[in-house]
């Protein structure tokens, strides 16, 4: 399904946050701690929530609001953690404890509640049709090594993303400059990781473009209330 007017239903935002502390991104996977915690238990409900979606959206054509806003809650604190650490290293602001909108963060995600929802699409999107995109998004993500030590399997393993967030975060420990470039695309990187989450998660029936859009901004779902 096409993109609906000027209006994309994923929408991710972020805002590079300088200045950054040369070193802070050293411990930043300490102080993360308890949001690993909080995010295990979350991505567990948030699988359990997309499960229930599935069967009302096979009987009804629609998405529950509350199961739809608690999804896009952890999509966007999930965001918010990966800015901060190795999805971007790109905001030394610790991230808040929160499902809802948080305007002034540097890391924003939103998507637009559809109407009604494809009963066909939902049997066969979520695995079938999104399978291409699992290949790419698998290198972006990594998660791919297996056993062993070695410098060339960790570098597999840690997902095309990750290496360039730390090369990013050791550009500017030695020059003190984030390079402008590599931070586009890494947004670019995040941005098309998380509208095929949001795709498999049944949340939309548009089909994640296969594109780079690099960049801090882009035009999302028309404004709605805040959840």
């Amino acid at each position: 399904m096409a993109e609906t007017g000027t209006h994309r239903p994923v929408a991710v935002e972020a805002e590079l946050d300088e200045p950054l502390s040369r070193w802070l991104w050293l411990v930043k996977w300490i102080l993360l701690i308890p949001h690993f915690v909080v995010l295990f238990f979350l991505w567990i409900a948030f699988f359990v929530v997309t499960v229930i979606a599935f069967f009302a959206i096979l009987f009804t054509a629609r998405y529950p609001r509350p199961l739809f806003d608690f999804n896009v809650g952890v999509l966007r604190w999930s965001w918010r953690v990966g800015f901060y650490s190795t999805a971007a290293f790109a905001t030394d602001r610790y991230p808040p404890f929160s499902l809802g909108r948080e305007p002034d963060y540097p890391a924003r995600l939103d998507v637009a509640h559809p109407e009604r929802l494809s009963r066909g699409l939902v049997l066969v999107k979520w695995w079938l049709l999104a399978i291409p995109h699992y290949i790419v998004v698998g290198f972006f993500v990594g998660g791919g090594g297996a056993g062993g030590g070695t410098e060339e399997q960790w570098f597999w393993s840690a997902g095309l993303i990750t290496v360039l967030a730390f090369i990013a975060i050791i550009a500017k420990a030695f020059t003190r400059t984030y390079p402008g470039e590599l931070f586009d695309l890494i947004t670019g990187l995040n941005r098309w990781v998380l509208r095929v989450a949001a795709y498999a998660a049944l949340m939309t029936d548009a089909y994640p473009p296969f594109r780079l859009d690099k960049g801090g901004s882009e035009r999302g779902p028309e404004p709605e209330s805040a959840r």
